[in-house]
Parts: C-alpha cells; sequence; structure tokens
C-alpha cells in the first residue's frame, strides 16, 4: 500500500522544528541524497510515511 505525502506539509513540519533535510535524514537514518528522493516521490510506503512522521515527531496524518 502507498500512500500520497503533502511535501508543502513535511515542509512546514521541518520549519517548526528548524530542521534542514540532512537534519530530517538523520533522524530518518538515511543519507541526504536519499532524504531528497524520498521527499520526491509522489507517493511512498505506509512504512516509509511512518518513519518519515516519526523522525518529524508528528502524526502521519499530519503529512497527508
Amino acid at each position: 500500500m502507498k500512500m500520497e505525502l503533502d511535501r508543502k506539509k513535511i515542509d512546514i513540519c521541518r520549519a517548526r522544528k528548524k530542521m534542514t533535510v540532512a537534519d530530517l535524514a538523520e533522524a530518518y537514518g538515511v543519507s541526504r541524497a536519499r532524504m531528497h528522493a524520498i521527499l520526491n516521490q509522489r507517493e511512498v510506503s505506509v512504512v516509509s510515511a511512518g518513519r518519515l512522521a516519526e523522525a518529524l515527531d508528528v502524526d502521519t496524518t499530519e503529512l497527508i
């Protein structure tokens, strides 16, 4: 199953936490380049969405 994430909402969450993409990548556990790829995908797996929400310390529903 795939989920479509809203990049603007992700960026707002990052801004609230004063996180760069590199900071988010570190919290998620991937390289900065891989994080850019994840953020630029139209859809991600449910697991990836959950990991991204966890890295941002928000509920997954805030990212869709």
